[in-house]
């Protein structure tokens, strides 16, 4: 069962992560996500056990726990994304959220100084 982590302190690393899991039963990865620019968490990651029971103990075992300052763990199965993929974006392309030109302006300022 591949798990959902969230509420994870900014330094946790990956194995530490997969250390407070390790408690449930046998780990087969624990992944905390960083940012690409950054280089830092983003507060989350993943986690995947192969026996779900143990990853069903280990949600009831630690969501809600506190973690930190003012920070509970969320912990959840992990919801599959339509049509596979790997995380963020599935196929090629701006898939209209967002680019940096769009709705009028990133570089509208710069010539006027």
């Amino acid at each position: 069962m591949k798990l959902f982590v969230a509420g994870l302190p900014y330094d946790l690393d990956d194995a530490e992560l997969e250390e407070f899991f390790e408690k449930f039963g046998k780990v087969n990865s624990a992944k905390v996500s960083i940012d690409r620019e950054t280089g830092k968490s983003r507060g989350f990651g993943f986690v995947e056990m192969p026996n779900d029971e143990e990853a069903r103990e280990a949600i009831e075992g630690l969501n809600d726990i506190a973690l930190g300052r003012n920070k509970t763990l969320v912990v959840k199965q992990a919801e599959e994304k339509p049509g596979g993929g790997s995380g963020g974006y599935r196929g090629g392309g701006n898939r209209g959220g967002g680019g940096f030109n769009k709705g009028g302006g990133y570089n509208r300022d710069r010539n006027r100084y």
